[in-house]
């Protein structure tokens, strides 16, 4: 018996320390092949601690490519419930460069850094007496994450789960959710095909979720807390179809990694207005990079991560828009102005921390960096 699968250690959870991404890389211990192109990597913490997060939420991995390292953000496959591995499903998609270097390098044993977890998209946040989960590719990935919690801390729950793929064996986790769906009573669950397929034959509902089909999967959809997951374009037509019902929005959730729009900032080594009249709004500040022994400054309107990428310092950030939390820093001294999206908790706040993407000075700083 090893220390990741001694029952002791359940019983002294609450004396062990959780998994710290500032203090420990990750682990492959399994490779799943889950569909084609799909494969789920399962990684434990190489101190052998456990995984404190919510179903739904995401890690950015720090992929060592030959050209230097790449961050790639993930969303969760496993469940909280069995804390002492956490994995990710990840598809490769044309054009894919890191999760194609995860396909062709990553095998048992290898360590991989990684920051978080993160995000908002979680049923944990929204306590409901029925759900009704629609997902689309790889997007099933945090509504697993959910089931599966669910499976273990609440079997009874009331779960409609509609994933929609474009053929049979494109299905992801098909045969975990048909099994699921014997030992769930309360589970409800629907795949919906695009085009059938020569590998494979298909019985099922086929088309796109639409007005018409949805009441028939779920007729008391405007009763349910909804989470929706998958490409945007599938996400769009998602929300409007649920809109055009007169569904209540305020209980539609959507998991999504891309960056809301931004103000444009100076560049760098850009030049200050010349004009005599002109008063710049704020003033530069000096920034100390401790770490690095760099002296630099931010320009009005820019960001910590700005001003450190032009003064050569390297901060990891993978989001840049304050969800991810992967460029986390602590703040010796000064204060900022931190607009971020769920990528940092309180009592990190607290104790000096800062995401360098969204957060503006407004004095001298000095960051461990």
């Amino acid at each position: 018996m090893n220390a990741m699968t001694d029952p002791g250690l359940y019983r002294h959870l609450d004396e062990m320390a959780p998994w710290n991404d500032r203090l420990q890389v990750l682990e492959v211990i399994g490779i799943t092949d889950e569909a084609p192109e799909v494969k789920t990597f399962t990684f434990r913490s190489d101190a052998q601690t456990w995984f404190r997060y919510k179903p739904g939420q995401f890690i950015t991995l720090e992929l060592p490519l030959e050209d230097g390292p790449i961050m790639r953000t993930y969303t969760l496959s496993s469940s909280p419930s069995r804390p002492f591995s956490i994995a990710v499903t990840v598809k490769v998609q044309p054009g894919s460069v890191g999760t194609r270097w995860m396909f062709d390098n990553l095998g048992i044993g290898a360590r991989l850094k990684a920051f978080g977890p993160g995000g908002d998209f979680t049923h944990h946040n929204h306590p409901a007496a029925k759900y009704l989960f629609i997902s689309a590719g790889s997007g099933i990935t945090p509504m697993m994450s959910m089931l599966r919690w669910l499976n273990d801390c609440s079997p009874g729950t009331n779960v409609v789960f509609v994933n929609c793929a474009r053929r049979p064996e494109e299905i992801i986790f098909r045969k975990e959710l048909e099994l699921l769906g014997t030992r769930m009573p309360g589970l409800s669950l629907s795949f919906l095909i695009e085009e059938r397929s020569a590998r494979e034959s298909w019985f099922g509902h086929m088309g796109r979720i639409d007005a018409v089909r949805l009441p028939l999967l779920s007729p008391d959809f405007r009763e349910r807390e909804v989470f929706c997951c998958g490409p945007e374009p599938f996400m769009r037509a998602v929300r409007e179809m649920l809109q055009g019902t007169g569904f209540d929005m305020a209980f539609y959730h959507q998991e999504s990694f891309g960056a809301p729009p931004v103000e444009p900032v100076p560049a760098p080594f850009s030049e200050l207005p010349s004009d005599a009249d002109a008063t710049p709004a704020e003033a530069t500040v000096a920034v100390r990079f401790s770490l690095s022994e760099v002296d630099g400054e931010c320009l009005p309107g820019q960001t910590v991560l700005q001003a450190a990428r032009a003064s050569g310092v390297r901060i990891s950030a993978a989001c840049e828009f304050g969800l991810c939390g992967t460029c986390k820093v602590k703040k010796l001294s000064g204060e900022v102005e931190m607009n971020h999206n769920g990528g940092i908790l309180d009592d990190e706040i607290a104790d000096g921390f800062i995401l360098a993407c969204c957060s503006k000075p407004l004095c001298d700083l000095e960051i461990e960096a």
